[in-house]
């Protein structure tokens, strides 16, 4: 009877891993994310899910909760730990994620950080795991994603450039005159 429990349970855990997969696949298409973006995602939450499924597991074959709970308090304590240590790291990744789902901003948008007293002015050129990256002329700019969601941020509008024409173009240099005398 347990392995027909483990059986199913597992098989619960593919079909939610597949349908996260491929709702999330289709929300990086509507949102045009790049698609390592969209894998870096699947992975989180499959990791996610795979906790919980062992979660689950051991309550259905009958794992006393007594002993769980002091083997799961452990690890959050060595994890705690640790993580904490990196805590700077843990908190861009989370903020990824957020980003990913949330953030009104898309690769490409002109965007003006307010960050104190100095405003950061670019065009998003990538979203990774960790920061967001700017443009600004000839400058990169890398700004942490955890900061970026403690700011005010504001989409600028982009300059809409004229083509230069002839009768737009000035002249830099004043022509010569030609003289009509001859030697």
């Amino acid at each position: 009877m347990k392995i027909m429990v483990v059986l199913g349970a597992f098989l619960a855990y593919l079909l939610c891993t597949k349908v996260v997969a491929q709702t999330i696949s289709r929300l990086g298409v509507t949102k045009k994310v790049k698609i390592y973006r969209v894998k870096y995602i699947i992975k989180t939450i499959n990791i996610v899910l795979g906790l919980l499924f062992l979660v689950l597991l051991t309550f259905l074959l009958g794992i006393e909760y007594a002993q769980l709970s002091l083997f799961l308090s452990s690890v959050t304590a060595v994890l705690g730990v640790a993580l904490f240590a990196q805590w700077s790291i843990l908190s861009n990744v989370t903020a990824s994620l957020i980003i990913f789902f949330a953030f009104p901003y898309r690769v490409g948008d002109k965007v003006k950080i307010i960050d104190g007293d100095v405003d950061i002015v670019g065009i998003i050129d990538e979203i990774t795991m960790f920061h967001v990256i700017l443009r600004n002329d000839s400058d990169v700019i890398t700004y942490p994603n955890s900061m970026i969601l403690q700011k005010a941020v504001i989409k600028l509008a982009k300059k809409k450039t004229a083509p230069v024409s002839a009768t737009t173009e000035v002249l830099t240099e004043q022509p010569t005159p030609v003289s009509t005398k001859s030697n």
